[in-house]
């Protein structure tokens, strides 16, 4: 009987989480939004879409610096912004930098974590944390439905720039045919 235990291998449940980063999903405004959570990253960051879309109210940032992204030119952080959101039952308020970024819409980094004393089972890839006397316990989105979060914000951004295509091509359209109507006056005097 132990021989036949110390020969079998364990089956890895979940062997994406080795690699990937933790997804989750928060309610701002009572509206889902994606989120990363990087305890590799040293700031609190959310995209420029997530002020535009909750419109949210930006600050000046207290000590302003340049961020470079790989291959890219560097981008100067300027503005931050305060978000109050919620996982299940528990609220809470992050003051984020903005930042362009098309990863997520929100990531809550080391200062986040380091606020909260949140600690992080790799293994179960979960993160747990207390506030207020109760225990939490943050789940990621399984891989399927993080995939699909990610097709409706591709779809959203395909929608609003296939929607500001239809408004230039109308403004176009309507300087057009002023034009046309103005050349057509020309000949019948």
């Amino acid at each position: 009987m132990v021989r036949r235990q110390l020969g079998q291998v364990p089956k890895e449940l979940y062997p994406f989480q080795r690699q990937n980063l933790f997804h989750g999903g928060c309610l701002i405004n009572d509206k889902i939004c994606p989120f990363i959570m990087d305890s590799g990253s040293c700031v609190n960051m959310t995209s420029p879409m997530v002020v535009d879309k909750f419109g949210l109210k930006t600050i000046p940032h207290a000590k302003p610096y340049k961020l470079s992204w790989l291959k890219e030119e560097e981008i100067k952080v300027t503005k931050q912004v305060l978000i109050n959101f919620s996982i299940g039952n528990f609220k809470d308020e992050v003051l984020c930098d903005i930042v362009p970024m098309e990863a997520n819409h929100i990531l809550l980094g080391r200062p986040w974590q380091f606020n909260r004393k949140v600690f992080y089972d790799g293994h179960a890839n979960t993160y747990v944390f207390s506030s207020l006397g109760w225990k939490f316990t943050i789940l990621p989105f399984p891989p399927l439905q993080k995939n699909e979060d990610k097709n409706k914000i591709k779809d959203e951004k395909e929608k609003e720039k296939a929607q500001a295509f239809t408004k230039e091509l109308l403004a176009y359209k309507k300087s057009f045919s002023k034009q046309e109507v103005q050349h057509h006056s020309s000949f019948s005097s």
